[in-house]
C-alpha cells in the first residue's frame, strides 16, 4: 500500500553516498595535487628562464 522503501535499503544509500563522497575527494585531492606541482615546476622554469629575458626589455 505504501511506497516507503525497505529498511535495508535505507541502509545501502548512505554507504553509497559515502563511497561516492569519498571517491570524489580522492578524485579533487589527485587533482589539486597535480595542480601544484605543475605550477612549482612552472614557476621554477619562469623565474629560471623568464626573469633574465623580461630584463633585456
Amino acid at each position: 500500500m505504501s511506497d516507503k522503501p525497505k529498511p535495508e535499503t535505507r541502509k545501502a544509500a548512505p554507504k553509497e553516498r559515502g563511497d561516492r563522497l569519498k571517491s570524489a575527494l580522492k578524485a579533487n585531492l589527485a587533482r589539486r595535487k597535480a595542480q601544484m606541482r605543475a605550477r612549482a615546476a612552472g614557476e621554477a622554469g619562469h623565474t629560471e628562464a623568464g626573469h633574465g629575458e623580461e630584463q633585456k626589455d
